[in-house]
């Protein structure tokens, strides 16, 4: 999970959700805001849903010599014949040279 940016592992988040990674998605969240019992629910509703496009919108900081960054996106995907949309700014944060997904602000 050696990701350079912040962006970079939102990007990597996204493409865990197509997937239905939930060992990744568990791994890159933070470990003081970590759900904790929520990875068979969350990789059940990524299954569930055909995922169609990531868009990012803005970044605040987040690049390699940074500590902490947000990231603006849009999540596009299709539930139950429905067009969805998640819209997110999310706040990551560099540890021990890792980035991690926080939450959303």
């Amino acid at each position: 999970m050696q990701v350079k940016t912040a962006e970079a592992l939102m990007r990597s988040r996204y493409s865990a959700f197509v997937f239905a990674n939930g060992e990744y998605l568990m791994e890159s969240h933070y470990k003081k805001t970590r759900p904790l019992k929520e990875k068979k629910a969350i990789v059940k509703w990524a299954k569930s849903v055909d995922w169609i496009k990531l868009d990012i919108i803005n970044t605040t900081k987040g690049l390699e010599p940074d500590t902490e960054g947000t990231v603006e996106f849009k999540a596009i995907f299709q539930e139950e014949g429905e067009l969805q949309m998640i819209h997110e700014n999310s706040r990551f944060i560099k540890e021990n040279d890792c980035w991690f997904y926080v939450d959303a602000i």
